[in-house]
């Protein structure tokens, strides 16, 4: 790991400090592309579409009725609003570490690979905790829906490795474009 120093704040930068914004970021930008692309225009699912053979006795609502329906869509947004707040919430902290040079961090390797292992860090605990342990839905329902809901771990756990070394092959961010860990916000 590269440690630099910025003469203008006199603060320590490192490459690390930007692994935190960028998981928040992807765990909220791997949200999105969920909800966005299975619930609503695939429609493979939506947030209680498998409460019916849950495993912790969540009333159904069944998907196929209007009431079931309104149910599982305010359910759904209920979880974009989530994905919306991680977002901000990584925006937030990057732009607070984040002081000289913006837009080189956005295209180095070092924030994508951490925001692609976000992606994956959030496929990983929501396959594990909504479609494993909970049981609240599943990727795609039906006769192969433990083939789909493996497809997806496993997605999560290509997306988290191959995240993992995107930042690492990217460039250490020099002290122009390197996050500051301390010291005042500012823009150049």
């Amino acid at each position: 790991m590269v440690t630099t120093t910025d003469g203008a704040q006199g603060a320590t930068v490192t490459p690390r400090s930007v692994q935190l914004p960028g998981i928040v970021l992807g765990v909220g930008l791997g949200g999105f592309v969920d909800g966005i692309l299975l619930h609503q225009l695939l429609q493979w699912h939506h947030m209680l579409t498998s409460t019916n053979h849950d495993r912790i006795g969540v009333k159904y609502y069944n998907p196929h009725t209007v009431s079931g329906l309104e149910m599982n869509t305010v359910w759904d947004g209920i979880f974009h609003v989530i994905c919306w707040v991680a977002v901000i919430l990584g925006l937030g902290i990057l732009y607070s570490r984040v002081t000289h040079n913006r837009r080189a961090v956005w295209v180095s390797r070092v924030l994508w690979g951490w925001i692609l292992a976000g992606w994956g860090l959030f496929n990983l605990v929501e396959g594990l905790l909504d479609h494993q342990a909970l049981g609240i839905h599943h990727v795609h329902g039906g006769p192969y829906q433990m083939w789909w809901d493996a497809g997806f771990l496993l997605l999560g756990a290509l997306f988290l490795v191959g995240g993992y070394v995107l930042q690492r092959t990217g460039q250490p961010l020099g002290p122009d474009t390197a996050p500051v860990t301390s010291g005042r916000a500012g823009n150049r």
